[in-house]
């Protein structure tokens, strides 16, 4: 039987900022991971978005 690892590692989901500001429908997301340990605050990374078809910040949600 495997034990359960207990790292410091959490999935977060990152949604886009400026596609909720320009009223379009849909949400541009991605599924990621991040070390609890180092990164307390919330994740903000540029990825692209596929309906604003440009790069734009997306921030942790949750």
């Amino acid at each position: 039987m495997a034990k359960k690892a207990k790292g410091n590692r959490v999935q977060v989901i990152l949604e886009c900022t400026e596609q909720k500001e320009s009223g379009l429908p849909g949400t541009s997301r991605y599924i990621t991971t991040k070390n609890r340990k180092n990164t307390a605050e919330r994740l903000e990374l540029k990825k692209y978005n596929p309906i604003l078809k440009k790069m734009t910040i997306h921030k942790e949600i949750k």
